[in-house]
């Protein structure tokens, strides 16, 4: 089962992909931690975004990265 974590719209933020349920973008989770925070400092930050989401949120954004990638040799 694959939980729905994102969603686009562009009556919502613009279409600025959010957290399903919110209008939270999914960006400021990776700002958080390209920041050095935690996911749970992110979530204390926006308690509308549910630690499920964020996860599948994630999830999403390791399945593109990492599905087609090589190793280096």
């Amino acid at each position: 089962m694959t939980l729905e974590a994102i969603s686009k719209n562009a009556d919502v933020m613009g279409g600025v992909p959010v957290f399903l349920g919110t209008r939270v973008p999914v960006a400021f989770m990776f700002d958080y931690l390209k920041a050095g925070e935690s996911v749970e400092t992110f979530l204390d930050h926006f308690p509308s975004v549910r630690r499920d989401v964020a996860v599948a949120a994630l999830k999403i954004a390791e399945q593109l990265t990492c599905n087609d990638a090589h190793t280096a040799r």
